[in-house]
């Protein structure tokens, strides 16, 4: 038995379209899950968009379930929560999350859905995968009980590692951002607010995730003597200068990636890929985590939105696209 699925495809770099997909009759070890929200991630989908991903990232980037190469035709994203309709008897019926391409209906192995908790609403969980990457920034940068943190740059990845900052006992989280909007989603997650001008300095951490170089720099600048910047930032083919003059010396500064490909080292030996997935969704329980969803729009209008999302004409942080009705 065959069904008749659809996905967005980028045609061609701007040029997003809706294209039917034929699904497979899922086997035994495989699921077929009914969509019900996807999420954009608007910081690496509209760099994907715009054609920016560099040819030597071609692979690195390339996401689970991705069909077609950079930088098109490709079928991409990775933040999908739907409802398991065939499948393992103890999965049928649950509401999962996948790191899958926006579809409507899609067949996977059973093994690559994690099971939403109850006490998360199926709108929420499609931040899974962005609070799997604050959840692995936070194993890389290691904060200490009384840090002075800021994370510069409020997009989706900064706002989700700012709400988990917030919860460790005697932390001082201040969400730095040139949009001066972002003081109500700071407040939602409680956390303090600045813009980079009236920025707090003398930071033990500095986590940075505006994607410019003049947030990586302003990050640097706030950090006590050696202090750590934790760059989350991924610039596409941007190259990004930096002034390394002054205090980055002599104040011993440190400058650290992190990136969710790989589980952080400092957890590496004894969580896997599922252990950090798991845990992301069940912090999702907070419901602070709803300041980030910042719209809604139905799948048909997906090749509108990221065009939007990408001119910089629709303000977002996770923009949530619907499906059948929902």
């Amino acid at each position: 038995m065959t069904r008749t699925a659809h996905a967005f495809w980028l045609r061609a770099p701007g040029e997003g379209e809706i294209r039917p997909v034929t699904l497979t009759e899922p086997g035994a070890d495989e699921v077929l899950v009914r969509s019900r929200y996807s999420g954009v991630s608007r910081g690496t989908e509209t760099l994907v968009f715009a054609g920016a991903v560099p040819a030597s990232q071609y692979a690195t980037m390339r996401a689970p379930f991705q069909e077609g190469d950079f930088p098109a035709p490709v079928k991409y994203g990775y933040l999908s929560v739907g409802e398991v309709e065939q499948g393992p008897a103890h999965l049928r019926g649950r509401t999962v999350f996948c790191l899958h391409p926006h579809q409507s209906a899609y067949v996977v192995p059973a093994d690559a859905v994690t099971v939403v908790p109850d006490a998360v609403p199926a709108a929420r969980a499609v931040l899974a995968g962005t609070v799997e990457t604050a959840v692995n920034a936070l194993w890389d940068a290691a904060p200490l009980i009384g840090d002075r943190v800021s994370v510069v740059g409020g997009g989706m990845v900064g706002c989700a590692v700012a709400a988990l900052l917030a919860r460790f006992p005697g932390v001082r989280v201040e969400l730095v951002d040139t949009d001066p909007t972002r003081a109500e989603v700071a407040a939602a997650l409680g956390v303090d607010f600045a813009t980079g001008e009236t920025a707090t300095g003398g930071r033990d951490l500095v986590v940075h995730a505006s994607a410019t170089a003049a947030g990586l720099q302003r990050g640097l600048d706030l950090l006590a003597p050696e202090g750590t910047l934790l760059e989350l930032s991924w610039y596409g083919d941007r190259p990004v200068q930096l002034a390394l003059g002054g205090a980055f010396h002599s104040g011993r500064l440190t400058i650290r990636s992190s990136q969710v490909g790989m589980v952080a080292p400092a957890r590496r030996g004894s969580r896997s890929y599922a252990d950090r997935m798991a845990l992301a969704l069940d912090l999702l329980t907070d419901p602070a985590f709803d300041a980030l969803l910042t719209g809604r729009s139905p799948f048909a209008e997906l090749p509108d939105v990221l065009a939007r999302l990408s001119g910089g004409t629709l303000p977002a942080l996770c923009h949530l696209i619907t499906y059948d009705g929902e």
